[in-house]
């Protein structure tokens, strides 16, 4: 291995060769411990150190690096507290994730580091959303993340990288190039050569390295982060390296050919290096020896500190407080007397207009949503006010924009991402389920995105436009859901979603654009998240609906004068107002449920769960739940009017009454 110094000094140099044996000895003291049954999991990077250190020194403090399992050199050189470090990894209440994760799932805003996710490749998206921020607001800085060689093979990849090309992000896409994806080799992996050939399909540039030539990766990536902070541009880089541990310490290397082991051993980072230093006469093996017993010494310090700290005790009520970031809602009401009629679309483009205006570094996200203004028209005009850095057009790729709109909440910013159609968002299902919901309970960090779901059939749109999937994510801690049914609550509920930094999934029923409207304030104002609305009180029964079904409701009780019914609008499914619908349900005895998702698995069997279960003493007939058909939702008119439950409703509601 040749080692090209340029000018660095020897101090620097020892500097290097300080920072590249620091998480040397914490692996080898953490392949011990868990040889020793102290620590449970541990996913090696020995052989790898040279790329984390390298990528860390070449960047600036403030620069963000989003890491994978095996860049512990990445947190050694931002200098993290050992014994916060170590407690982590010992599940302890001090860890970054307070016991709620392990190794390195977790990040620290303090260090400029985010961590992973075990899907692995959504972290490239979250690169983007934090490059972007950093473009938009002309820091000159740079992000770096790292991927793996069967990282490379994900759509998230081509997703992350497609969209930084497409808008010119600072972000360096490093793949640590190891030769195995867990136990695949990379020639079961992809089919090209070299993995910086894919650059060319994006119209990038790439650069392919010596991963453990620690001088080689340090100058490289220093410099490629030069050329980027003065031209924004993204960088795909591989690092050639290898894991000479099993993917993690449990699963061993038998499927490695030796040959293949003893051909990289002698390739170890850092003994080459310390060979180099030694040769050079920069270091001594008296200086050696005292590094290494220096740092050793602390690590068994540190370490210490940590295991002596008691194990993390559960409390059921912080464990609960963690899932969503602290907000105390001020509800703000409209401070003028004139109202204009509008429309539902135009309520919820009045609320994203306004909202925009009140936070600068508030962006819209999503396909179309441009110079087009989205397929439903809720944006137009909105280039023309506020420019095309803020309303952006995304390339088709629900995962990486829903990724990008979390790292950008991590910079600094909010965002607000249109998916075309509810519908669509299952191609970025694990953003939204494992990255937005997650990331406040596992360490700290708040996710301040809106995903507009477009949602709900009746225009005749077939399976793949129509479906109402809330309660796809109604059982995920840490979203919230809000569905209005009318004009008002739309412009209030969308400012309150935006207000609020925690994610919001934000339904608008298609149907509701063009068919319902009334006076609404002209001026900003928000409505109360997580508080139901009573829109009819009676003493029979209690209707519980949101979203369509509370047009259905009106229309149900209009034809039958005779039902005096309590009739309250959720307005917010998760959290879902219990209060109101307990003290409805003691007063009327009676209760029916009605939503137009499908009937199984639907948020009605929740609620009447719950009502079943709190106020089994004040019902006087079973709690009815009335919602679509299980099936897809049809196309031809007659199919999808049977398939919805309106018609249904009505002799639900009298079965009801008449129990």
């Amino acid at each position: 291995m040749t080692f090209d110094r340029k000018d660095y000094s020897d101090e620097f140099l020892i500097s290097i060769y300080e920072k590249l044996a620091a998480p040397r000895f914490i692996e080898e003291k953490m392949v011990n411990l868990i040889r020793q049954g102290k620590i449970s999991k541990w996913f090696s990077g020995i052989g790898q150190e040279a790329v984390s250190v390298g990528s860390a020194l070449a960047l600036e403090d403030d620069e963000f690096i989003l890491t994978l399992h095996r860049n512990l050199g990445v947190f050694t050189v931002r200098n993290v507290q050992l014994r916060k470090l170590f407690a982590q990894f010992q599940g302890k209440a001090s860890g970054f994730s307070k016991g709620r994760e392990r190794s390195f799932h977790f990040g620290s805003i303090e260090h400029h580091i985010v961590g992973m996710i075990s899907h692995l490749g959504p972290q490239m998206g979250v690169a983007d959303g934090i490059a972007l921020w950093n473009l938009l607001n002309k820091t000159k800085k740079v992000t770096l993340v790292f991927t793996g060689d069967g990282g490379t093979s994900e759509g998230d990849f081509h997703e992350a990288v497609n969209v930084a090309a497409v808008w010119n992000l600072p972000v360096i896409f490093l793949i640590e190039n190891n030769g195995y994806g867990l136990s695949t080799p990379v020639n079961e992996q992809y089919k090209c050569e070299r993995l910086i050939d894919k650059a060319a399909g994006y119209g990038i540039e790439a650069f392919r390295i010596d991963g453990n030539n620690i001088l080689e990766v340090y100058s490289a990536i220093k410099s490629i982060a030069e050329k980027i902070r003065e031209k924004p541009q993204p960088f795909l880089v591989e690092a050639l390296t290898f894991r000479m541990h099993g993917h993690e310490e449990a699963s061993g290397t038998k499927y490695v050919p030796k040959e293949l082991m003893n051909e990289w051993s002698k390739k170890d980072p850092i003994l080459n290096f310390e060979s180099y230093l030694l040769k050079e006469k920069i270091l001594t093996e008296k200086n050696k020896n005292e590094i290494c017993t220096k740092i050793k010494n602390n690590i068994d310090t540190e370490w210490e500190i940590a295991a002596n700290e008691k194990p993390v005790t559960a409390d059921t009520q912080k464990e609960l407080n963690d899932v969503y970031a602290p907000f105390n809602q001020k509800v703000i009401q409209p401070k003028g007397s004139k109202k204009n009629n509008r429309r539902f679309v135009d309520a919820v483009s009045d609320a994203l207009r306004e909202s925009m205006e009140k936070y600068p570094g508030l962006i819209i996200m999503g396909q179309d949503v441009a110079d087009y203004g989205g397929v439903f028209k809720v944006t137009e005009g909105f280039v023309e006010k506020f420019g095309k850095d803020r309303v952006r057009n995304t390339p088709l790729c629900e995962s990486a924009i829903i990724g990008t709109g979390l790292g950008y909440s991590i910079a600094g910013g909010k965002a607000v991402i249109e998916m075309q159609f509810a519908d669509f968002v299952s191609s970025g299902f694990t953003q939204v389920v494992n990255n937005l919901a997650k990331i406040h309970y596992r360490w700290g960090q708040n996710a301040d995105v809106v995903v507009r779901m477009p949602t709900g059939a009746g225009v005749g749109a077939g399976p793949f436009h129509s479906q109402s999937n809330e309660a796809w994510f109604f059982h995920t801690p840490g979203l919230k859901i809000v569905y209005p049914s009318n004009a008002y609550n739309a412009k209030g509920l969308l400012n309150a979603a935006i207000e609020d930094p925690n994610p919001v999934m934000y339904f608008e029923h298609k149907a509701l654009y063009r068919s319902v409207s009334e006076e609404i304030p002209d001026d900003y104002y928000t409505i109360e998240l997580g508080k139901a609305n009573i829109l009819k009180e009676g003493s029979d029964l209690s209707i519980i609906t949101y979203g369509m079904g509370v047009h259905w409701a009106l229309d149900s009780l209009r034809e039958h004068s005779e039902i005096s019914a309590d009739l309250i609008d959720l307005q917010t499914l998760l959290p879902w107002d219990k209060e109101t619908v307990e003290l409805s349900v003691r007063k009327t005895g009676k209760a029916i449920i009605l939503h137009e998702d499908c009937l199984t698995g639907g948020i009605g069997a929740e609620i009447s769960a719950w009502i079943t279960e709190n106020c089994f003493e004040y019902l006087d007939a079973p709690v009815i739940r009335c919602g679509s058909l299980d099936t897809p939702v049809p196309f031809a008119s007659n199919l999808e009017n049977n398939f919805l439950p309106k018609e249904r409703f009505k002799y639900r509601l009298n079965y009801l009454l008449n129990y």
